[in-house]
C-alpha cells in the first residue's frame, strides 16, 4: 500500500514538473521567420536579478555567427547578433510579462512586448502604437 501511494505521488510530481515547464516562458525557444516560415535563432529567456525577464540569442540557424546588426540603434549598432540581448525591461503581471522591449534585428526597430505561453508555445507580441505582431516561438527541448 505504501508503495502504491508513494508511485501516485512520484506520478502526480512529474506532471507537475512537467505542467510547470510547459507554461514557463524561461529556457531556450527557436524563433520562425513570419514570411518563410523556417527556424531563424535560439533565443534564450532568463530571469534578471531585479526579477525583470530578458532573452538574448545563443544561436543563428540561418546567418554567420559572426553577423551584425548594422541598422540596430544606439550601443546596438554593429554590435555582433550572437549574444545580443533582444528582450528586456519584462515585468510579471499574471500569466504574462508586459511592458519591456523587444529588438527586431533585421530592421533596428524596438517595440513594446508582450510575452506569455499559449498551449506550450511562446507567443512574442511586438507594438508600435496600437498596431501589433505576435510570432510564436517553439521549446527547444
Amino acid at each position: 500500500m505504501n508503495k502504491t501511494i508513494l508511485l501516485l505521488l512520484t506520478g502526480l510530481f512529474l506532471s507537475i514538473c512537467s505542467y510547470a515547464q510547459e507554461s514557463s516562458v524561461f529556457g531556450i525557444w527557436k524563433t520562425i521567420d513570419d514570411e518563410t516560415n523556417e527556424a531563424k535563432a535560439y533565443v534564450e529567456i532568463y530571469k534578471e536579478a531585479d526579477n525583470t525577464m530578458s532573452g538574448k540569442i545563443i544561436k543563428l540557424l540561418k546567418d554567420p555567427e559572426d553577423t551584425t546588426c548594422d541598422k540596430c540603434p544606439g550601443d546596438k549598432k554593429d554590435q555582433k547578433v550572437m549574444g545580443m540581448q533582444i528582450i528586456w525591461g519584462m515585468e510579471k503581471n499574471g500569466d504574462q510579462w508586459t511592458d519591456g522591449k523587444v529588438l527586431k534585428p533585421e530592421n533596428g526597430k524596438i517595440y513594446s512586448c508582450k510575452v506569455w505561453v499559449e498551449e506550450g508555445k511562446l507567443q512574442v507580441r511586438g507594438y508600435l502604437g496600437f498596431i501589433y505582431k505576435t510570432q510564436t516561438w517553439l521549446r527547444v527541448e
